[in-house]
């Protein structure tokens, strides 16, 4: 059944729907949708962006496992997955955390729609794109023969929103159908190293050492957030050129010349708006305002998240069998296949 869903999603979704609209991307339309009032959002886009996290509130990330059209496309070209150091794939783990935050913050700005625009997927999809695009898309794809689904793991902003809600399922895939044996045969199964291995009882003094750091970095997160959203915030000049209003208005009173330019379509076109450089210069303002508070908040989301992910590191739950990790597992099913238990 996951073998044929992904089939028709890879086909439908994928090429004959050109990736487009796409729950991945769905997410900046929400975004712009709750900051801009003058922007009108379709039903089918709100559903897209609901119906999988719906989904995995309930039964984990099953839209990953066969509905998705960008993680079908990197599952075809799984050969040899190697495992990733847990260190190394913690730390590229926080790499959509920082994708999700800039793709809502320019979203909600009205900037871009950079995961549409940076979609690596797209351009083979649509069998034509910029070189670039086509380059990066087979480069993910390369990759991806060695390092399972690369994009999913370590790029995919909707993953982080699926994976929170993931965390709760009730009817999460499980890798036995009863008792397990711990007979180890699933374990080297999953090409994403997701499945979580049995752990001892912890003795009295590691319990008191991970209670202790626990306790210090629950502390200091509030000093993380101010230090994320200070640093981002002395970053809003930069980040605001995103938008074309201001990087137009830059642009035009750094290099006034550029008036006469026309070669220049982007010029060319504010020219024949017939809008003034003091309007221009006042939509600009109030733009990058919204950038200064928006960085601070992206600041803070970002800071929350690594004092979250430096406290994690000292909690263990304790498991006796073999388990999926809720909020990595992609529910395809692979190590269902190595259980020699029956039901």
């Amino acid at each position: 059944g996951v073998m044929w869903l992904s089939i028709f999603s890879l086909v439908y979704f994928g090429f004959v729907r050109e990736g487009c609209v796409c729950s991945v991307g769905s997410l900046q339309n929400i975004a712009l949708t709750l900051f801009d009032p003058a922007y009108a959002i379709s039903i089918p886009i709100i559903l897209f962006f609901l119906l999988p996290l719906l989904f995995s509130l309930f039964f984990g990330r099953v839209f990953c496992a066969s509905a998705c059209p960008l993680g079908v496309i990197q599952d075809l070209v799984i050969i040899k997955p190697i495992t990733i150091p847990a260190w190394l794939q913690k730390a590229l783990g926080f790499i959509p955390y920082i994708y999700l935050g800039l793709a809502v913050l320019l979203a909600a700005t009205g900037s871009d729609f950079i995961i549409c625009r940076y979609d690596p997927f797209v351009g083979i999809f649509r069998l034509g794109a910029e070189f670039s695009m086509i380059v990066l898309g087979v480069a993910f794809l390369l990759m991806g023969l060695f390092v399972a689904r690369p994009y999913c793991r370590f790029l995919c902003p909707y993953g982080v929103l699926l994976g929170w809600t993931s965390r709760f399922s009730k009817y999460h895939m499980s890798i036995t159908p009863s008792a397990c044996i711990q007979c180890k045969l699933c374990e080297p199964s999953c090409p994403f190293s997701v499945i979580d291995k049995p752990t001892e009882a912890l003795k009295p003094d590691q319990k008191a050492h991970n209670k202790k750091w626990f306790s210090i970095y629950a502390l200091l997160i509030p000093v993380w957030i101010f230090i994320g959203g200070f640093v981002l915030s002395q970053a809003h000049p930069f980040l605001s050129k995103a938008h074309p209003d201001v990087y137009m208005a830059e642009l035009l009173i750094k290099h006034p010349e550029l008036k006469d330019d026309k070669s220049n379509l982007d010029i060319q076109t504010f020219l024949a708006s017939e809008k003034t450089m003091d309007q221009l210069v006042e939509e600009a303002t109030v733009v990058r305002a919204k950038y200064k508070t928006g960085s601070w908040i992206l600041g803070g989301f970002l800071g929350l998240v690594i004092g979250i992910m430096l406290m994690n590191q000292f909690v263990t739950r304790r498991r006796t069998n073999y388990e999926p990790n809720r909020v990595g597992c992609y529910s395809c099913g692979r190590c269902m296949n190595y259980c020699p238990v029956k039901k």
